[in-house]
């Protein structure tokens, strides 16, 4: 399997009586449906539903919690955390010096005979938010090298975004980036800080704004290039690799300029926008002219 080092990533301890329940009322997967061996994406959001931190979270051996996010955004994660503790008996803390690496493949890539990708996946987190046939495993505590180039390439071809690379904190909805896809969001589950206005979102069917993989005959521009339709802005790339890279943009306006025979623009490429295999959306048999929230 493939692997990188991750040295932009850090690690987040939560432990202690509460931390489970602490944790549960604040972010927006269900931890009660989180298994050992697990990574699983999820968020903190502000009380007006956006993402202030997107994390993985996963259990520890010693029945704690783990959170795996950015590490120049941990210090400001720990300290938001520790507003909501109040008097719940939770210890929270920056693991010091944490190594994060990742290994991957596709499924249909592997051989029954392969032993050394086995033994790689039991020592590791199952990052849940790449379904099958794609399989990505966690390392925490270990250095493996590689290819980090690699993986961002790997990870724009499954239509998996990230803060920083693809959107910036504070300014996306969970749906805009499909946590609401790959079960990153409990809609069973409690309240959590900004759960009303996702809830009104999921139920109303209000997201219209969704990451979608751009691929182009030739070199994609920069991260944060204008994608444009009919000279109008409709969203922006997010990661780029080579011709291919992740966007997030107005499904409704792509759908509108799909009809047309528009073509969609960024810095003068075309662009072909896809849905990524596994999300469960669709664009919409309607396109609307208003902005949505």
């Amino acid at each position: 399997m493939p692997t990188a080092q991750l040295d932009d990533r850090a690690l987040i301890s939560v432990s202690g009586a509460d931390a489970e329940h602490f944790l549960q009322n604040i972010v927006t997967a269900d931890l009660d449906a989180l298994a050992a061996g697990e990574a699983k994406p999820s968020a903190l959001l502000t009380p007006q539903g956006k993402i202030l931190f997107d994390f993985l979270v996963s259990r520890d051996a010693e029945s704690g919690l783990v959170l795996e996010c950015r590490a120049d955004v941990a210090g400001d994660f720990v300290r938001r955390l520790m507003l909501y503790r109040l008097r719940a008996k939770v210890d929270i803390s920056v693991q010091e010096q944490a190594l994060v690496s990742v290994s991957w493949r596709d499924d249909s890539e592997a051989s029954a005979s392969d032993s050394s990708s086995s033994q790689t996946e039991s020592t590791g987190l199952r990052d849940l938010r790449f379904p099958s046939p794609a399989t990505v495993i966690r390392h925490y505590g270990q250095m493996l090298g590689g290819n980090v180039a690699a993986w961002h390439a790997f990870r724009i071809a499954h239509g998996i975004a990230e803060s920083g690379a693809d959107y910036q904190l504070g300014d996306a909805f969970p749906h805009d980036v499909l946590l609401d896809q790959m079960d990153g969001v409990g809609f069973r589950k409690g309240c959590y800080v900004g759960q009303e206005v996702v809830s009104r979102m999921q139920h109303r069917g209000t997201a219209r704004r969704r990451v979608l993989i751009a691929s182009a005959e030739s070199e994609l521009p920069a991260s944060g290039a204008d994608i444009l339709a009919n000279g109008r802005s409709i969203g922006t790339l997010g990661s780029v690799s080579g011709k291919s890279a992740l966007a997030i943009v107005r499904i409704d306006k792509v759908k509108a300029a799909m009809d047309d025979g528009v073509p969609t623009l960024a810095d003068g490429a075309a662009l072909l926008l896809a849905i990524p295999e596994w999300a469960k959306f669709s664009f919409p048999e309607e396109t609307a002219a208003g902005d949505d929230a």
